[in-house]
């Protein structure tokens, strides 16, 4: 049976990973133990486990970096590697001038990107579970939402990073908006925590809804802050608008 188009894309990058999966491995293991061991263990040995709905700080800090860790690999995936097909290697230029269309390109990517985030989460997840963070059903549970939280960061970047020529927007996009969604969407303390005029803003944030959909699933009080149904809503919208705006503008980069 012939193979549908857009698994021959995900084959190809898969391909392509296995010759250069060395330059991400050492980071994808230990990140999660400088995080949890410094972090986690560290300064969460002077918390209080009051402040956080009697888990520990580890716990919480376990569930909302999870999260974080599939916004960062979702938004690399759908940054410098499409940047790379479009302008540098322009791998992707030759794909379709083969059967294959944009939008099975873009399918294809997107299925990738979802094995990558959900080997990078897998990972931290069982570091996370030796370290006593959670138990390994909830490290399991926990994979779900914090994959689509990454695939709603990977589509709209994809489509983003295909409307620009410079380099330069991505280093100031992860400097500038990634960055900051990582120290203030929940993941390292609660939203409450911030000045009342800034909690509005957190509330946009797309890892925050991540954030909160990954600690209700493993079970911490309080979470999801709002019902499980609008958290997944709009991680879903985010990703069905990022794969349409991605289809467009490749097919406009491309011009196919």
């Amino acid at each position: 049976m012939r193979t549908p188009a857009p698994l021959r894309v995900t084959e190809a990058s898969a391909r392509v990973y296995r010759k250069v999966w060395r330059g991400s491995v050492i980071s994808t293991f230990l990140n999660p133990i400088l995080y949890l061991t410094a972090i986690g263990l560290g300064l969460g040995s002077q918390v209080e486990a009051a402040a956080f709905g009697d888990v520990s700080y580890l716990t919480f800090l376990a569930t909302g970096v999870l999260a974080a860790t599939a916004m960062q690999t979702g938004s690399g995936e759908g940054s410098y590697p499409v940047m790379a097909g479009l302008k540098w290697v322009k791998d992707l230029h030759a794909v379709t001038t083969t059967p294959i269309g944009v939008a099975d390109l873009v399918v294809g990517m997107a299925i990738w990107w979802v094995m990558r985030i959900a080997f990078s989460v897998l990972v931290f997840a069982l570091i996370a579970t030796l370290f006593g963070a959670f138990s390994l059903t909830t490290a399991l549970a926990a994979i779900g939402p914090a994959v689509l939280t990454g695939i709603a960061f990977a589509a709209p970047v994809s489509a983003w990073t295909a409307s620009i020529e410079n380099d330069v927007h991505l280093s100031t996009f992860f400097r500038f908006a990634i960055m900051p969604l990582f120290l203030f969407s929940g993941t390292f303390f609660p939203i409450t925590n911030l000045p009342s005029w800034l909690q509005p803003v957190a509330f946009v944030s797309p890892l925050w809804h991540g954030v909160e959909l990954t600690r209700g699933v493993a079970g911490l009080p309080d979470s999801p802050r709002w019902p499980w149904q609008i958290h997944t809503g709009i991680l879903v919208a985010l990703t069905a608008v990022g794969l349409v705006l991605a289809v467009r503008k490749f097919s406009k980069r491309l011009r196919v």
